[in-house]
């Protein structure tokens, strides 16, 4: 299913429409996978008929998107995460040395049990994540607690990650093969967020 709606987002001629649907549907589906990272515990609960053992989460998650992109990812994660601390990471990149500057940051209280899930679609330089990894860190989080989701990661932005935050998690639906001149991701989609919020 990834690779199916991986091929709508890609494909040039797909609508707003259509995109956006594709892309709620693949952030869905990561939702879903990294349900095995979150620390479980059992209880027992009463149903209808008799008593038995159920299952819940240890701690609660805290989901930042990095701005404006990761947003998309936001509602998939809110619906299996709905009592989830949310905090906003805001980034934009220059785009004649494709460097990342913050310009928002908003992060609610959490301690090193809660784990975090860093939420942008794209992986490009891998410059984005690294800062908005470096604000994590300096509110208090450890590495091996954040999680980085993604849609689409380029080999080098992904290695830079490896080399740089050795202990931080990945979920990337697809790695593609590079990156061109202007730091696009090779194949790619394009601008992502220009794309889904139709500002083309």
């Amino acid at each position: 299913m990834k690779k199916t709606l991986i091929t709508v987002l890609r494909n040039r001629n797909t609508s707003v429409e259509q995109y956006r649907i594709a892309a709620d549907q693949l952030a869905t589906v990561l939702a879903i996978e990294c349900d095995a990272l979150f620390q479980k515990t059992t209880f027992d609960v009463d149903t209808p008929i008799t008593r038995t053992q159920g299952v819940g989460y240890k701690q609660k998650p805290v989901l930042v998107p990095i701005l404006r992109s990761g947003l998309v990812l936001l509602p998939p994660f809110m619906r299996f995460h709905p009592a989830a601390a949310i905090g906003f990471i805001g980034t934009r990149r220059d785009e004649k040395t494709a460097i990342p500057e913050l310009y928002y940051s908003k992060l609610p209280p959490f301690n090193h049990d809660n784990p975090i899930l860093l939420l942008d679609p794209m992986i490009a330089t891998g410059g984005s994540a690294a800062l908005a990894i470096k604000i994590l860190k300096s509110a208090g989080a450890i590495e091996k607690q954040i999680t980085l989701i993604s849609f689409i990661g380029s080999r080098e932005g992904i290695a830079r990650l490896q080399k740089e935050c050795p202990d931080l998690g990945l979920v990337v639906a697809q790695v593609d093969e590079g990156l061109n001149d202007q730091k696009w991701i090779v194949p790619g989609l394009g601008d992502f967020g220009d794309r889904y919020f139709g500002t083309l």
